[in-house]
């Protein structure tokens, strides 16, 4: 009896592990490289609809940026 519930229990993880695999769905992250006169303002009004304030604070977040500086070539992670 043990030995069927064991067997069940393997099936039922294997199956989840299979239909709880990452999708495609999300795409390929986005990044994007800072060129001259680039200010985290320019690249949320640019990248983002609507207010280009939500977009500087995810921008930030997701780079780990702790100011608004930015050098021409680094590149930022776009949320």
């Amino acid at each position: 009896m043990f030995a069927r519930v064991l067997i069940v229990a393997a099936v039922a993880l294997l199956l989840w592990s299979v239909a709880a695999a990452g999708s495609e769905g999300a795409g390929a992250p986005r990044t994007y490289t800072v060129r001259v006169h680039d200010t985290l303002w320019s690249i949320a009004a640019a990248q983002y609809a609507g207010d280009p304030r939500e977009g500087v604070w995810r921008i930030q977040e997701r780079n780990g940026l702790e100011g608004t500086l930015l050098v021409p070539g680094q590149r930022l992670r776009l949320p």
